[in-house]
């Protein structure tokens, strides 16, 4: 009798994100999965609880990949940093339009949603040293930005869009340099 072969976690989170690439979250289920990794769902289920469980991990699986994105993106030379991380948000929307919706574009009403400023922090000082905002403003300034970059992203993974990186940078540099403007001008209360 042939030795059996071990499916780890990792082997079983990969044929998750796989899955999830090719068909959407949708299509992720133990069977879905135990095919793709050409065994039983048993292997899946003494290693996950629930499917809860395991679709909490595939979230965070997801994320690495996004974070690594971002990462990369922020060290390209062909932008400021601040611009970097935009593109790269809209780089993994393009690449990974399946992982991008399941990371910004599902349902969260039954999510307790965060405000997550602390893990803005980086970015917050870029901009608060690139404009001279405070920390406060910078924040807004931010979200502002993020909607607007959103925007594209999602017209990009969904497919409704198809623009050229050189449209999407002067649009996105536009949109920053209004925004800097009315930041930079606007009266106080």
């Amino acid at each position: 009798m042939p030795p059996k072969v071990k499916i780890t976690k990792e082997d079983i989170i990969d044929a998750a994100i796989d899955l999830i690439r090719e068909s959407g979250m949708d299509a992720l289920n133990a069977r879905a999965i135990a095919k793709k990794l050409g065994c039983s769902t048993q292997p899946i289920f003494s290693n996950y609880a629930t499917m809860e469980e395991l679709k909490a991990e595939v979230m965070r699986a997801a994320d690495a990949i996004y974070q690594q994105y971002i990462e990369n993106g922020m060290k390209d030379p062909a932008y400021p940093p601040y611009k970097a991380s935009g593109m790269a948000y809209i780089r993994f929307a393009r690449e990974e339009n399946q992982l991008f919706k399941l990371l910004f574009m599902r349902d969260r009403s039954n999510e307790e949603i965060k405000e997550e400023r602390e893990s803005l922090e980086g970015l917050l000082k870029i901009i608060a040293s690139s404009t001279g905002l405070t920390m406060d403003e910078a924040y807004m300034f931010h979200l502002e930005m993020w909607v607007f970059v959103h925007g594209i992203a999602t017209m990009i993974a969904t497919e409704y869009l198809q623009w050229e990186w050189d449209m999407i940078s002067r649009m996105m540099t536009d949109s920053y340099e209004g925004m800097k403007a009315r930041y930079m001008t606007r009266e106080e209360k």
